[in-house]
């Protein structure tokens, strides 16, 4: 496919137009990139390959025909993981207003998809006023109708929930009890309760479960067979865990990842 021309003299994100778009094809075990952030807004769109981003707020995870958007001004950092095919397109913040104003994961259509590999393909210094135009106005009319994807898990920002967060990803197959966890962080189950819920806006039970489908999209996409993963989890069996899955996503895992794949 073709990229960016390297030898131009601005990057995709810093040239002198209000949108544009670069792509990057790779395969890694374990690509990140510390926290920065952009002046203008970013949508990062996963064609192969899994991608999760941590904000102040949480973290969200961009399967394989998903997308992030991340308004402009925003610190995040990033990695991925697999055989890796992305988009990074990014908007003037005056072109966004009609967009999301937190980050959010969204489902992205055949067309968008298609739309935003045509505008990395564009040359760095287009002529906003050529064949560009009709093209990036149709791609982000295209966007603004793009639905929101529930692939986000909000962090807290209270040092002992933080870590509870850890102790959980440390070790994702301890089933222990709320009100041992409460234990465990010196509170009540009560004060838990309310606490897990004003932070995150969940409940335990289901903040979780939200965890759990985090970890388990990012094994799925490397690969793992999911008796493991269940397992990994803390799950008696894998059909417990599919039950989980699908009352979250409404897909078993093998539809929900058979559903992003393209040849």
């Amino acid at each position: 496919m073709p990229w960016p021309d390297t030898d131009q003299l601005f990057e995709p994100q810093d040239a002198p137009r209000a949108v544009s778009a670069m792509g990057m094809e790779m395969v890694t075990q374990g690509w990140e990139k510390e926290p920065h952030a952009h002046r203008k807004a970013q949508l990062v769109l996963a064609v192969r390959g899994l991608i999760t981003c941590d904000v102040a707020k949480g973290r969200w995870l961009v399967p394989p025909q998903g997308a992030l958007w991340i308004p402009s001004g925003v610190l995040h950092s990033m990695k991925a993981v697999g055989a890796l095919e992305l988009y990074c397109l990014f908007i003037a913040p005056d072109l966004a207003e009609a967009l999301p104003r937190e980050c959010c994961a969204m489902a992205i259509s055949p067309l968008l998809r298609e739309l935003v590999i045509e505008v990395s393909r564009l040359p760095v210094l287009y002529d906003p006023q050529g064949r560009a135009a009709p093209l990036i106005r149709t791609m982000l009319n295209t966007l603004e109708e793009a639905p929101i994807e529930h692939l986000h898990l909000p962090m807290p920002a209270d040092p002992r929930l933080r870590r509870l967060a850890d102790a959980l990803a440390a070790d994702p197959a301890d089933r222990a009890t709320i009100a041992l966890w409460a234990q465990r962080i010196g509170m009540s189950e009560r004060s838990l309760h309310r606490l897990i819920q004003k932070e995150t806006g969940m409940s335990f039970l289901r903040w979780r479960q939200q965890f759990q489908i985090m970890l388990a999209l990012e094994q799925l996409a490397q690969g793992v067979a999911v008796q493991t993963i269940a397992l990994d989890l803390g799950y008696e069996s894998a059909s417990a865990f599919i039950t989980m899955f699908r009352k979250i996503l409404g897909q078993s895992p093998g539809k929900y990842l058979e559903t992003r794949v393209i040849a």
